[in-house]
């Protein structure tokens, strides 16, 4: 008969003696051992990361590449044309390093340090209000060795990693426990108001991926209501705040806009921020007949852009627009990826950002503890919300506003938290999928969590 080795050292376990488990964890581990005895797959246990994730992640660095080249032509210099590729290329190298480093290690050693990750990001974004750098028009990031470090993208990760801890350790046959939906709801106020000086668009985002997984955890449609009226109170303070105090300016992807606006308020009009001011314009609309200026370049362009695309696409490096659009290669490259590749390669991405949401869905139902569903999730939704996010900016849905596409937009911070999300998501899918041919793993996946996350995922397949 064959045997499974299995890792003496485990979350939670000491490898010598079970004098620290609790019962239930020894009980566990002799349910293990006696199989073992018993037989089963010969050789050490080598789980592998999901192929259609990892399948994924390279089709957006492919596309990453060549996209950031064509939409860079406005950063290119006579000395060296491949500068801005160089330059993505090194960060995109370091985010697959990490890819690859995070999901060789067990997710259950993530949620011991969910709340330290979560304040020490928390810290750096609070430290970029009195030392931080202005880039394009706001202090949102802090300058580091010659890099610059923006702490908010680094936030919506580790607030995610801390949620999908806090709802893991409170999930209930019946759905998140009160206790659970409090801390839950507190952390994304608490983060959410913290965020709100670095653009609105981060706190809605946080505040909708929250909301995504409470629905995930079974939360009453009552609790849920509860929520959803307390975020949209803090919501309408956080920008009532922002319109009466005119010096937290959102990102602003045009800068001589915030010249423009202040020269009209020396003439005596009521200044009422930049966001609000986006928002108007953008319920005006804009139409190809009008005059481009500062206010309206970015939008007029971007459609340009799509329409040069047609259904097809000029090709890929035969951009028009990119040397006029401004700031084509990050916020707003989906409109050259359309120009590029046409409608069919636009909703081709789309299509690809969407499959990788429900390929975490399908791993999440077959995970047998809450926790592993609630971060592979956590972490899809805000890769594919921020995605969303930034294509209906880009098409007009959405007023305008500053959010990468990620993996393909330029932005080093933007790449190495993504990378990270994508390398929680594979070892989830390496360590947390259960079947009813693998009942040896499941008992070893209970061996792995801490006491205190074991509770069962209300959504698994029954094995």
């Amino acid at each position: 008969m064959s045997k499974i080795v299995i890792r003496e050292t485990v979350v939670g376990v000491p490898a010598e003696g079970n004098a620290a488990a609790s019962p239930s964890t020894r009980r566990l581990k002799a349910s293990l051992n006696a199989k073992n005895e018993s037989g089963g797959t010969k050789g050490t246990w080598r789980p592998k990361g999901d192929p259609y994730i990892w399948g994924i992640y390279w089709f957006l660095m492919v596309i990453a590449v060549i996209e950031l080249f064509s939409a860079s032509s406005t950063e290119i210099t006579g000395s060296n044309v491949y500068a801005p590729l160089i330059r993505h290329g090194i960060f995109l190298a370091l985010g697959t390093a990490l890819v690859f480093a995070i999901q060789r290690m067990h997710y259950g050693y993530i949620s011991r340090f969910a709340a330290i990750l979560a304040i020490g990001s928390l810290g750096l974004l609070i430290l970029t209000s009195f030392v931080g750098v202005e880039i394009n028009g706001a202090q949102r990031a802090i300058r580091v060795a010659g890099f610059t470090i923006q702490p908010p993208e680094i936030v919506k990760l580790t607030v995610i990693i801390w949620l999908a801890t806090i709802l893991g350790r409170n999930q209930q046959p019946g759905g998140v426990s009160n206790k659970g939906v409090i801390q839950a709801a507190f952390i994304v106020v608490l983060f959410g108001a913290a965020l709100w000086r670095n653009g609105l668009t981060n706190t809605i985002l946080l505040m909708g991926v929250s909301m995504s997984m409470l629905l995930i955890g079974g939360v009453q449609w009552k609790k849920l209501g509860i929520v959803v009226a307390v975020y949209a109170l803090c919501a309408l303070a956080l920008m009532g705040l922002k319109s009466i105090n005119s010096g937290n300016e959102e990102f602003d992807s045009i800068a001589t806009e915030q010249v423009a606006v202040t020269a009209t308020a020396d003439k005596g009009v009521d200044r009422s921020g930049t966001w609000t001011a986006r928002v108007k314009r953008h319920i005006a609309g804009v139409s190809p007949d009008d005059p481009i200026d500062d206010l309206n370049r970015q939008v007029m362009m971007s459609n340009f852009a799509q329409a040069n695309g047609g259904m097809f696409g000029c090709g890929p490096g035969n951009s028009r627009e990119s040397a006029r659009l401004p700031l084509a290669f990050s916020d707003y490259i989906y409109s050259i990826v359309i120009e590029d590749t046409g409608f069919i390669g636009g909703c081709a991405l789309m299509l690809l950002y969407l499959f990788l949401l429900a390929r975490a869905g399908r791993i999440a139902y077959k995970c047998s503890r809450a926790f592993p569903a609630f971060l592979i999730l956590g972490c899809a939704v805000l890769i594919v919300f921020q995605a969303l996010v930034h294509m209906a900016i880009v098409t007009g849905v959405f007023p305008v506003s500053g959010q990468p596409l990620p993996f393909i937009s330029k932005g080093g911070t933007s790449v190495l938290v993504m990378s990270c999300a994508i390398g929680i998501m594979l070892s989830v899918s390496r360590y947390a999928v259960t079947s009813r041919k693998e009942k040896a793993k499941n008992l070893n996946e209970q061996l792995q969590l801490a006491d205190d996350m074991q509770a069962a995922n209300i959504t698994s397949e029954t094995l």
